[in-house]
């Protein structure tokens, strides 16, 4: 473990600035860690620099420790689940962490290790409970499936101390309905980063991509 623990208040200040850097954070699935540095430069180039490597894949920590030496960028690793996920990750290089969830004890191992993490919640007393742990800059997951933008704002109203980064079925044609929201500071979305043309390695094409989403009106 780490000596360099994390309150969640801190935690929430760090994953706040970086949720503000750029309107969307880059949802990555990588298969084939070739692709990692060229990937995140074409994201960074674009002007999405903030960048979320889910650990879906075998490839995803080399792919992580591959991006966090380019220069410009913030690699952080998505869809931890567990305490050995955060040491790993963090062991990886990554600088942040998101999760879809949360449990008492993957909060205890992020504030361990020092990692700054959006815990996820999908229903206001999901909220409630990580705002009574300090967290105020949580990851609203699944967002379409838990009710889309409607439900944030409804959220937001009774619980407006939170701040939230949506993630979940979110695409060019709904990324504004969610953008225009009080308590959004950014959007997760795997739209930036398709995979069909990963696989191609068309990165002239996510440079197009992440440049149009990276100047959406917040």
């Amino acid at each position: 473990m780490s000596s360099d623990r994390l309150t969640p208040a801190e935690a929430s200040a760090r994953t706040l600035e970086l949720c503000r850097i750029a309107p969307v954070i880059p949802v990555i699935t990588v298969h084939d860690a070739a692709h990692a540095r060229p990937l995140a430069e074409a994201l960074i180039d674009g002007g999405l620099p903030v960048l979320e490597v889910t650990l879906r894949t075998p490839a995803a920590l080399e792919a992580i420790s591959i991006m966090a030496e380019v220069a410009g960028g913030y690699v952080g690793a998505g869809t931890l689940l567990t305490p050995d996920d955060v040491m790993r990750a963090k062991a990886a290089g990554a600088t942040f962490g998101v999760s879809p969830g949360s449990t008492d004890r993957l909060l205890d191992a992020v504030a361990a290790e020092g990692l700054p993490t959006l815990p996820g919640a999908a229903t206001a007393t999901e909220a409630m409970r990580l705002l009574d742990r300090g967290y105020t800059t949580q990851k609203f997951f699944p967002a379409e499936a838990a009710g889309g933008a409607s439900a944030l704002k409804a959220i937001g109203a009774p619980i407006p101390q939170i701040t939230f980064c949506p993630t979940g079925g979110i695409g060019p044609g709904n990324v504004r309905d969610y953008l225009t929201l009080a308590n959004v500071a950014c959007v997760g979305g795997s739209w930036v980063c398709p995979n069909d043309l990963i696989a191609a390695g068309d990165w002239a094409a996510i440079v197009n991509i992440a440049r149009t989403a990276s100047v959406l009106v917040r």
